[in-house]
């Protein structure tokens, strides 16, 4: 009898981690860092509630820091098992892992000095650049739709979800006295929507089925009407002499917007002469995303292979099918983007304005009427973008009181996540009769109306619940 016990992404959308157990293999899926507010971060500091030394390998549906951000912490403390994911995964958090550390060792040691001022104890970070170093040694890259044991009589199979590059819904398979136990994971799904990657695959056979339900109650606004408000905002910007600003998360939501303003670009639609990616990671990510072109869907790779502005194949890309896309990587680049008053479309990190250089952008524009700030994806409660969605007409940012007079505009249609129809249509794939599922990765009131829509189906749903074990 194979278990899984619940312990992140449960009373929430951050922190993902669930343990499979079967005969004396110890399987982790996940191992995300919790992100949010300060309460929501203080739970990184939780001791692991499980013995490390006994797991036998991690599996990770994808690189967001969500669901990876804590595996240097594991090493760190000890695990020295494999770490599987697909091939893109591990090229991805070889970026976010060591910037997660970066920020994390600058942050301590700010805060530091302020203590050792108070004569207060020094705090540490959770975990430092060698820790991310170690951790890269474990990892093992996958290609999609292939099998492999990973413990003794448990295999797993990472099927496309469509999400960010590399995304997967994990399969897992668990023999014992010969019959197989089979749990699918559906990591984060995609947004069929969406641009570059290709829709969440089909999966037909589980006995539990562990499922996202981030907007599992509410419908994404059509792709088309969402393109036709990004580009009047872009038109009204640029007939009042304002900047925008687009706070996006680094690893696929940037991608998506360079695609779609490549698209107003061709189609001579975009009055702007300048786009900037002010945002080292998304840089390195967008670069990660042209050596992985062979997993877009056929459109997008065909609508870029033919409408960039070069003829060597080689250097067909985002960056040649968006020509007016310029790189601020240095601190000094970086700054002279704030000097620029109006005609700019900025994309900076982090996409819930957290941290990163777009909060410097903000401190320079959301004071300005004539300035357009645009929301690209989901915003956790108890950040500034979160704030910012709410109506604040003031906000703490980089040190200063800022008045928000800037137009405030949410595209919900862009998000990287399934919305309620579509992770109902994922999981009517399974066959009758229906696995077991289990709702993580969401808040309450998204998982309460997603099992109610399931409900209408015919089909019931479980909500998991911290450190709570169920068999399959």
């Amino acid at each position: 009898m194979a278990t899984v016990t619940f312990y992140g992404a449960v009373d929430g959308v951050t922190g993902s981690m669930h343990l499979v157990e079967s005969g004396s293999c110890r399987i982790l899926l996940d191992c995300g860092l919790y992100q949010g507010g300060r309460d929501e971060e203080a739970h990184n500091d939780d001791p692991f509630p499980f013995s490390i030394s006994e797991i036998d390998a991690v599996v990770l549906s994808h690189a967001h820091l969500d669901h990876s951000g804590r595996l240097p912490l594991l090493v760190k403390d000890g695990y020295q098992g494999p770490i599987y994911m697909t091939s893109a995964t591990q090229d991805l958090i070889d970026v976010l892992l060591k910037d997660a550390a970066s920020l994390q060792m600058r942050d301590v040691e700010w805060e530091n000095k302020r203590r050792r001022r108070a004569g207060k104890a020094e705090l540490t970070p959770l975990y430092n650049l060698d820790d991310v170093e170690e951790t890269l040694k474990l990892c093992h890259g996958l290609d999609y739709n292939t099998t492999m044991e990973i413990a003794p009589d448990i295999s797993i199979t990472l099927r496309e979800a469509g999400h960010i590059l590399g995304s997967s819904v994990v399969q897992l398979t668990a023999m014992e006295a010969g019959r197989p136990h089979k749990l699918v994971f559906s990591g984060d799904l995609g947004n069929s929507q969406a641009a570059l990657l290709r829709d969440p695959a089909a999966v037909a056979d589980a006995d539990v089925v562990l499922m996202e339900s981030t907007y599992g109650d509410r419908e994404h606004r059509s792709m088309e009407e969402t393109l036709d408000e990004f580009e009047d905002v872009i038109t009204r910007a640029s007939q009042n002499g304002g900047n925008i600003l687009i706070p996006s998360f680094a690893v696929g939501r940037t991608q998506e917007i360079i695609f779609r303003l490549g698209e107003l670009y061709q189609q001579g639609k975009l009055p702007q002469q300048l786009v900037c990616l002010d945002s080292p990671m998304a840089i390195a990510v967008t670069e990660i995303y042209h050596r992985y072109q062979n997993v877009y869907n056929q459109q997008d790779k065909q609508a870029i292979e033919q409408h960039s502005h070069t003829r060597d194949p080689n250097q067909k890309s985002l960056h040649s099918f968006l020509p007016t896309l310029r790189y601020a990587v240095t601190t000094e680049e970086s700054i002279a983007v704030n000097r620029i008053a109006s005609g700019a479309i900025i994309i900076a990190g982090s996409g819930m304005c957290n941290g990163g250089r777009i909060r410097h952008h903000l401190k320079h524009n959301l004071w300005r009427s004539q300035s357009h700030v645009i929301f690209v994806g989901y915003q956790a409660v108890g950040t500034p973008g979160r704030i910012l969605v709410d109506g604040a007409t003031h906000i703490r940012m980089a040190g200063e009181d800022i008045a928000v007079k800037a137009q405030i505009h949410t595209l919900g249609g862009f998000s990287a996540h399934a919305s309620q129809s579509q992770l109902i249509d994922w999981f009517s794939h399974f066959e009758n009769p229906k696995p077991r599922l289990y709702l993580v990765h969401g808040e309450d009131t998204a998982k309460q109306a997603l099992k109610s829509a399931l409900a209408a189906k015919g089909w019931r749903a479980e909500i998991a619940t911290h450190a709570k074990t169920i068999t399959f």
